[in-house]
C-alpha cells in the first residue's frame, strides 16, 4: 500500500497505481464462501452440473471476488499517512463484468478518484478499483468504492 502525506494526496487523483498480486480462486475458497453467505447455487458448488452450463466449470461468487477488494487495497492502494483505522464506507458503483471461473488468478487495480476531508481527521477517499482476470480481456468487476480513514 502506497502511504502518502494528506497534502499530497490530491497528486494521485487519477493516477494508476501498481496491482496487486495475483491470487487464485480455488475450488475451497468457493466453497467455504459458499457455506459463509448460505449461497450454494450448483454454478458455484456442483462441479459436475456446472461443467454442463456455458461456463463449463464452477465460477466464484461474484460477492466472494467483490469480498477480495480489502486484500487487494491493502496490497495495491493508497492510503493517508498517520491512520488511526478506516472503516468501509460504501460503494457508489459495483458492476460483474466476467464471471471468475474455479483456479483463475486475479489481481486489483486501484485507482484513487477523489479525498474529502468530512470533517478534522476524517478523510473520505473514493477509489476505482477494477479486478482483472489472468488471460481475460474484459475484468471481473470494476467497483467504485469509499473509505473513510481516521488520522492523527
Amino acid at each position: 500500500m502506497l502511504i502518502v502525506p494528506k497534502e499530497e494526496l490530491e497528486n494521485y487523483i487519477n493516477k494508476p497505481l501498481e496491482p496487486s498480486e495475483w491470487f487464485k480462486i480455488d475450488q475451497e475458497r468457493i466453497n467455504h464462501f459458499a457455506n459463509a453467505t448460505l449461497d450454494h447455487q450448483f454454478i458455484h458448488v456442483d462441479v459436475e452440473k456446472a461443467a454442463q452450463t456455458p461456463f463449463g466449470t464452477t465460477i466464484a461468487h461474484g460477492y466472494l471476488t467483490l469480498s477480495l477488494l480489502p486484500y487487494f487495497t491493502a496490497q495495491g492502494g493508497i492510503a493517508p499517512a498517520n491512520i488511526q483505522m478506516a472503516i468501509n464506507y460504501g460503494a457508489d458503483k459495483i458492476r460483474f463484468l466476467q464471471p471468475v471461473a474455479v483456479n483463475s488468478e486475479v489481481r486489483a487495480h486501484v485507482k484513487l478518484l477523489d479525498v474529502t476531508e468530512k470533517v478534522p481527521g476524517q478523510l473520505l477517499f473514493k477509489t476505482e478499483v477494477t479486478v482483472e482476470i489472468k488471460g481475460q480481456e474484459k475484468p471481473a468487476l470494476v467497483a467504485q468504492v469509499l473509505s473513510l480513514f481516521f488520522v492523527s
